[in-house]
């Protein structure tokens, strides 16, 4: 049973004991702890990924299944792909940890012991592709970032050309890669005979299972034809979405947990929201009944990608660039701001909403839910983490629903907005006072061509770069909104800028 508890501090000593399976009865009674013994659990699912997103997500959600169901099989080997902080953390507390869910100054605090095992890569003796290919190994799960892929953004397509691709073909042993450990753990897998795992990728971005599945068989294929054409007849890649905001780890966590759990150390503490949704296409095969902890799992996933990508990570993206502008650290105090605050509503409404396949009472509660997400002032959203990549993200999450609403003839005063502020960006971030730092993977072909002198050449010059916005209609409209949107932005500020672009409905909500 999980329980809100006010953040009152303990008594801290010296040296406090450590979260362990030893000391788990001295957790205070509104703290939740496994319903199972840890050390009882059997290791069942591979995840690639031991970040926090993961240990507040998908280990949580394996967890609650565990204890619905007692069923002991679904441990999970979390690897660490590359840094052993975590590992090393996790080794010395029994691979305990400690979630907590916050919400406007309560919390709801929990114990997670689905971890059986912590694994760093780079020095696991027994390596990454044989754990993946053992019998009792029913499902490889991900959270490895998009960019673990080494999917080509213009192909979509394997890059075969990059370093770590090499490395893997020539290391089977000691693959550096997820793709280059799952084709050779799969491959392992063939020459053994039996059923593969079920390959579940918990990664942020459109057909996540798709991709995931094309660059593993890519790869495969430079090594053996036969493995790559076994890998597409024989193993399932679901795509999935998930939601949960997590918040980076930071050095004040483990004196926070501290005080949570009466007094014992845990070093490796994750702090999210409380809102989580895991939905997943379906499959066939053993797994946790992740359904009994709130997952769902659907025959396609696309509608429910695309509501998130367009309505969470795409007003993520505008208020990370408007807020950056007009001088906020965090979603949260952007958000709250009333005239960005307006706005992110507005365009939710307006211009994501009405290009989705959603109900319009459904959409009404989801941007109702996002916008109290949004403001909860427990989760500190850097704006320059949530800002970071623009020019990888920007179809997926603006673009395509801009094109949808031009098609459509409905107006996108959010979309320009959104497109012109991360323009400015680029050169707004070098000011002494910026509060946002530039992180992007074009920064350098992409800030010469911004002209403070002439904003409607910097938007013609942008717009046309094709690797970031794909093939634009109505190009000339285009370049003209967005060229007006940076003349005002630097003329005016982002508050007069954006209140030009508010409609009576939403204009009437800023104070």
């Amino acid at each position: 049973m999980r329980v809100l508890m006010k953040n009152t501090p303990s008594r801290q000593t010296e040296f406090a004991p450590r979260l362990s399976a030893n000391t788990l009865g001295r957790l205070p009674v509104g703290v939740a702890r496994p319903g199972f013994a840890p050390r009882s659990l059997a290791t069942g699912i591979l995840h690639l990924g031991c970040g926090s997103f993961h240990r507040a997500h998908q280990a949580l959600a394996t967890q609650h299944a565990i204890d619905a169901c007692s069923d002991p099989r679904w441990g999970i080997a979390a690897v660490a792909m590359k840094r052993p902080t975590v590992v090393d953390a996790l080794r010395a507390q029994d691979n305990l940890y400690t979630t907590l869910l916050h919400d406007n100054g309560q919390a709801s605090v929990e114990v997670v012991g689905a971890i059986t095992e912590a694994v760093h890569a780079p020095s696991d003796p027994i390596g990454i592709p044989k754990r993946i290919a053992h019998p009792d190994i029913k499902l490889v799960t991900l959270t490895v970032t998009a960019g673990g892929y080494g999917v080509s953004p213009v192909t979509g397509r394997l890059d075969a050309d990059c370093r770590s691709v090499h490395h893997d073909l020539r290391h089977p042993r000691r693959p550096e890669s997820p793709v280059g450990m799952l084709a050779h753990g799969l491959a392992a897998v063939r020459r053994r005979g039996g059923p593969p795992p079920v390959v579940l990728s918990c990664d942020n971005m459109c057909g996540n299972g798709s991709k995931l599945r094309g660059a593993v068989i890519d790869f495969a294929a430079l090594h053996d034809d036969h493995l790559a054409d076994w890998i597409a007849r024989n193993v399932q890649f679901p795509n999935s979405v998930v939601d949960r905001i997590v918040q980076p780890a930071t050095p004040a966590d483990p004196a926070a947990a501290r005080n949570w759990l009466g007094g014992l150390e845990d070093r490796t503490p994750v702090s999210a929201e409380p809102f989580m949704t895991w939905t997943i296409e379906d499959f066939d095969g053993e797994r946790p009944d992740w359904e009994l902890a709130g997952a769902r799992f659907v025959s396609d996933v696309t509608d429910h990608e695309l509501a998130k990508l367009r309505l969470l990570n795409g007003t993520h993206m505008l208020l990370a660039y408007l807020g950056g502008l007009a001088g906020y650290r965090t979603i949260a105090e952007a958000s709250a701001d009333p005239v960005l605050g307006a706005l992110a509503r507005q365009f939710m409404v307006c211009e994501q909403g009405p290009t989705l396949a959603l109900p319009p009472a459904e959409l009404a509660r989801t941007v109702d839910e996002l916008m109290r997400r949004f403001r909860n002032p427990a989760i500190c959203q850097d704006l320059t983490r949530v800002g970071r990549n623009g020019s990888d993200k920007m179809v997926a999450r603006v673009v395509a629903a801009l094109c949808d609403n031009i098609a459509a003839d409905r107006p996108t005063p959010g979309a320009i907005l959104l497109i012109a502020a991360w323009i400015r960006w680029f050169t707004a971030s070098r000011a002494a006072d910026a509060v946002m730092e530039l992180i992007d993977p074009r920064e350098n072909s992409l800030t010469p061509l911004v002209d403070a002198a002439d904003p409607h050449w910097s938007a013609q010059a942008f717009l046309q770069r094709t690797d970031v916005f794909g093939p634009l209609p109505d190009r000339e409209r285009l370049h003209r909104q967005v060229g007006d949107a940076l003349a005002e932005l630097a003329r005016d500020g982002v508050r007069a800028t954006v209140r030009r672009r508010l409609s009576p409905e939403f204009e009437g909500s800023v104070e």
